[in-house]
């Protein structure tokens, strides 16, 4: 039952409802970053082997290049030697060479060790070049397995969180959804998560690589030249800078796209499920255009997010690019003046594409991050909503299951400033039924979600056999009482796992039964797969009055102790509803049963009648008695009565 109490705040409907609604809490990116951190180290038992292996996988990654240096130094060697007369030793070489006004060849020449008249030496060549081979093999082995890991620790997180928010929705108030569009609440569920979980499958293993590249690359730069690494290191300020500076204002824009497709998801799902209704009253213009209005706001929020996003691997690009073009510069002047040789250089410039590259993805990642960190923040918002009162450690249990009810000086605001219902006593006697009527909003309902708790009493109590249902556990209260829905809820599976939902464990010659007490059992066999005809959702293939015969039949299959049926034959043709009005005799008898229904009608073999207005009641008696008071109810029962003449006739 899931309408708020009357005369309170309803959630917005139609095309209002899109155009405002509740504000969302501005997100904070750090705390929600080290929130999900949070939840990646529960799967440290898999994250710090990964971080071992990425350790292993980028040393030896970036051992690469000066291994490469190493070789480059020998071929140069090599053909120098070979143009060196033999016999001569290097010291002789150069100092001829200085002799011969060759300044700067001589400093090459000293920078290379090298033996005159010797030649290429391809084996030691072969042998660097083999160690590389199974430097950057071992490399890919660890990064494989590294992956595997994490991806096995995201997919771990990933489940653990959809099942807390699982948990948690289990938890939430009624109140919760009442105010919360329902497309918006599912949004959070699936696309938030799936999106989260694409951008840690995309992001963290890269990132993790990138930091460690970082560092290892920095180590080696600062190894080969304390010079060069300083040159490449000034770049580093300019690209945090950058990357802070976009990411700032790319936030509160991807945060503005998630919370605008939960709102277009939400109107979609509107319109879909009510578009019978929407082409009845010719809405079809209006549900498009508001489709239109929330798909350009989209559309404006994704292309802001992703357009000042998209600006920081350009400017990253651009700085790794001056950085590549300065060490290019500074390292050929130290090999000609003979302080490097050209392997190291060589090794360098390596080193600064590696050092750049990361940087540059890194502040990818950071671009891909802000929107998954935006969608975390919606998850966790749902997270962090306020929760129902816990039950009791030790609940109460009815010495005596009779079904009888109670409700004493009950109150009840679903705002502080707005009282709906104040000092309502009634008393349902076991096996009784209690007819509920009156104008909508007069409180009807709110009176059914005090008794299951989906709400709680702001003042008074209700007690079930001398029980205050407050000390009682919230699964043992609903055990007890059976609901049939003015609207029918039936979930994707057959028609016998349909009617089973009444009883955990139920027979198939028990739900066979359930189907005939409510008359459902004669259509069920009309159909080609009997009772395991497969329904979807929403009942597709089953008239209105069909998939209300059925949540009768689950009705039945429970044996409540107490009955709650709202409006159950509203929606239900004129034959069905006397049969169902036999059906429901049977099976409100021995059961304290509440009844509410617009349909007078149906309530007149009720033992108690109440008429409330306003969240009072203001009439309460059998049929007779308050017909003969000609008060509230002969009103009721007379305006019906005339409106049903005037259709007749």
């Amino acid at each position: 039952m899931t309408r708020p109490p009357a005369g309170g705040p309803r959630p917005m409907v139609g095309p209002a409802r899109f155009m405002g609604g509740g504000g969302e809490k501005a997100g904070d990116f750090a705390a929600s970053t080290r929130r999900l951190l949070g939840l990646l180290s529960r799967q440290r038992g898999l994250l710090v082997p990964a971080v071992i292996l990425a350790v292993i996988s980028v040393g030896l990654t970036v051992t690469g290049p000066r291994l490469l240096g190493h070789a480059t130094d020998l071929v140069f060697a090599g053909l120098l030697s070979s143009r060196l007369p033999a016999g001569t030793t290097k010291a002789e070489a150069i100092a001829r060479l200085r002799a011969e006004g060759h300044g700067t060849q001589a400093d090459l020449l000293a920078s290379v060790d090298v033996t005159p008249g010797k030649g290429m030496d391809f084996t030691a060549i072969g042998m660097v070049l083999l160690a590389v081979l199974i430097v950057y093999l071992v490399a890919t082995a660890c990064a494989v397995a590294q992956a595997r890991l994490v991806n096995k620790a995201l997919q771990r997180m990933l489940s653990d969180l959809r099942s807390e928010v699982q948990a948690k929705i289990t938890r939430l108030p009624l109140r919760y959804f009442d105010r919360s569009q329902r497309g918006e609440v599912l949004s959070r569920v699936t696309n938030d998560i799936d999106n989260l979980g694409q951008t840690l499958q995309q992001s963290f293993s890269q990132i993790l690589a990138s930091v460690l590249t970082i560092i290892g690359v920095l180590a080696m730069m600062i190894w080969i030249s304390p010079l060069l690494a300083l040159i490449a290191v000034v770049t580093v300020p300019v690209s945090i800078l950058v990357t802070a500076r976009v990411g700032k204002l790319a936030q509160p824009q991807f945060v503005k796209q998630w919370k605008t497709t939960g709102q277009l998801n939400g109107h979609i799902e509107e319109m879909y499920t009510g578009h019978m209704l929407v082409r009845a009253f010719g809405r079809q213009d209006e549900a498009a255009e508001i489709f239109r209005e929330h798909n350009e706001r989209l559309y404006e929020a994704s292309w802001r997010a992703q357009s000042i996003s998209g600006l920081m691997q350009p400017a990253m690009m651009f700085i790794g690019n001056l950085n590549y073009v300065l060490v290019a510069v500074v390292g050929g002047l130290r090999v000609a003046s003979g302080s490097l040789s050209i392997g190291d250089v060589q090794a360098f410039i390596q080193y600064s594409r590696q050092f750049s590259q990361p940087l540059t993805q890194l502040a990818s990642m950071a671009n891909m991050a802000q929107s998954g960190v935006a969608s975390a923040e919606r998850v966790f918002d749902l997270l962090d909503a306020a929760e129902q009162e816990p039950d009791p450690l030790v609940p109460a249990i009815p010495e005596q299951t009779r079904g009888r009810v109670a409700f004493e000086h009950v109150s009840f605001r679903y705002e502080p400033d707005k009282p709906l219902i104040d000092d309502l006593s009634l008393v349902a006697e076991p096996g009784h039924t209690v007819a509920i009527v009156g104008p909508t909003g007069a409180g009807k309902t709110t009176l059914i979600n005090l008794l299951m708790r989906f709400y709680e009493v702001t003042g008074g109590r209700i007690t079930l056999d001398g029980a205050d249902i407050a000390g009682m556990s919230r699964a043992d209260l609903r055990s007890s009482i059976g609901m049939v829905l003015q609207d029918t809820w039936l979930f994707g599976g057959t028609i016998a796992e349909n009617i089973a939902y009444g009883a955990e464990g139920a027979t198939h010659e028990q739900v066979v039964e359930a189907a005939r007490a409510a008359h459902v059992d004669r259509f069920v066999r009309t159909l080609p797969d009997g009772y395991d005809t497969v329904l979807d959702d929403e009942g597709v293939g089953v008239s209105g009055g069909e998939k209300q015969l059925i949540t009768i039949a689950r009705a039945f299959l429970a044996e409540p102790l107490i009955l709650v049926l709202d409006e159950a034959t509203s929606s239900v043709d004129t034959r069905t509803e006397v049969l169902i009005q036999r059906a429901m005799s049977r099976l409100r008898h021995g059961r304290t049963a509440f009844v509410i229904a617009h349909r007078l009608s149906t309530i007149r073999d009720a033992d108690t009648i109440l008429v409330m207005e306003n969240g009072a009641i203001v009439e309460q008696g059998d049929h007779a008695s308050l017909l003969a008071a000609d008060g509230a109810y002969a009103r009721l029962y007379q305006a019906q009565f005339a409106q049903a003449v005037a259709e007749a006739g």
